[in-house]
């Protein structure tokens, strides 16, 4: 073992460029976000210990250094508890790595290892109406460039169900004009996938992209500057429908609108359709149909329809009478 194998840099330098780009080939969007764990991780270490990242010693990666940085992120931070959960992953499975790497810190990774999943209430998703999701797509004024770029994104955006990374990085080849057209998706885990488009849509990419031209280079959304559209770049371009449609569908207001929201509603819209499960699962690219069942769960249509074919108790029931002694004690606590 090399002398400067007991510092946590050289582990982590591993971590990232053989790891995950070689041996286990993780998507641009995972090893995104391990870097970002490590940064706020390395960050936290700094500014309450004092000791410079590079300077740090494996056995300063203990239990209660990590638990003390996933407080800092809910308490101070204001991270939700599945974004904790995410942060936790991710260092939990560097330390797995560090075990096998560096066998005389297996005592600290059992107890990294040991650190529980937080629990956290599961909520109904979020999702627009038709009538709102109109609103938000004639939001944007189509009489400027910016105007018709947005307008499209987020027509894009409802048409496939697409992940918001899936659309800012597609490139204008992955879109096919045809009978019908469809877009070339390739979505988590590098899952390939095809979606249809309306016509509507299919006129909307074409006009758009007659209007970037050649020189606007590959990308479907570029910025201003003909850079691709970020992540943190669709926020604002939402924020600016949101913010004008709110006029005409004050509904709008109460909600708060994303672009997984917008996936939501693609997904909800086709359950509503009649499309069955398994081909919305295929649409999102749901690795497995349980993922999509979360549709079911807020459209109230369905379960009306299902309580209607249940037919009601004709007169009144009899109130239970405790045939026992004791059982009519254990039915009076």
């Amino acid at each position: 073992m090399t002398s400067h194998s007991t510092f946590l840099a050289p582990h982590v330098q591993a971590f990232f460029t053989q790891h995950l780009c070689q041996q286990k080939q993780a998507s641009p969007q995972t090893i995104a976000s391990y870097r970002d764990t490590f940064r706020l991780f390395l960050t936290f270490v700094k500014d309450t210990t004092g000791r410079e990242p590079a300077a740090l010693q494996l056995s300063a990666l203990d239990a209660p250094l990590v638990l003390q940085f996933l407080d800092y992120l809910e308490h101070h931070r204001g991270t939700t508890v599945r974004s904790r959960n995410m942060r936790l992953a991710a260092i939990r499975t560097f330390i797995r790595f560090l075990a096998l790497r560096a066998p005389e810190s297996l005592a600290i990774a059992t107890q990294v290892l040991a650190i529980p999943i937080k629990r956290t209430a599961k909520k109904l998703i979020n999702a627009l109406t038709r009538v709102e999701v109109e609103a938000l797509l004639a939001a944007p004024d189509r009489s400027c460039w910016i105007g018709r770029r947005d307008h499209a994104v987020l027509l894009t955006l409802y048409n496939s169900g697409a992940r918001v990374s899936e659309v800012t990085t597609l490139h204008r080849h992955q879109v096919c004009f045809g009978t019908p057209t469809f877009l070339q998706l390739t979505g988590k885990g590098r899952k390939e996938r095809t979606v249809p488009l309306w016509p509507h849509t299919s006129r909307t990419l074409q006009a758009w992209f007659a209007e970037l031209g050649e020189e606007g280079g590959r990308t479907a959304f570029p910025t201003t500057r003909g850079r691709p559209l970020s992540r943190d770049g669709v926020a604002p371009l939402l924020q600016r429908a949101t913010h004008k449609a709110v006029t005409v569908c004050p509904s709008l207001r109460t909600k708060k609108i994303t672009p997984h929201v917008l996936r939501h509603t693609t997904a909800l819209h086709l359950l509503q359709a009649g499309v069955d499960i398994p081909v919305i699962a295929l649409w999102l690219g749901h690795e497995s149909i349980e993922t999509t069942h979360v549709y079911l769960e807020i459209d109230l249509a369905h379960k009306e329809q299902a309580l209607h074919k249940l037919a009601p108790i004709e007169g009144s029931m009899a109130r239970f009478t405790a045939p026992d002694p004791l059982l009519a004690f254990l039915s009076a606590l």
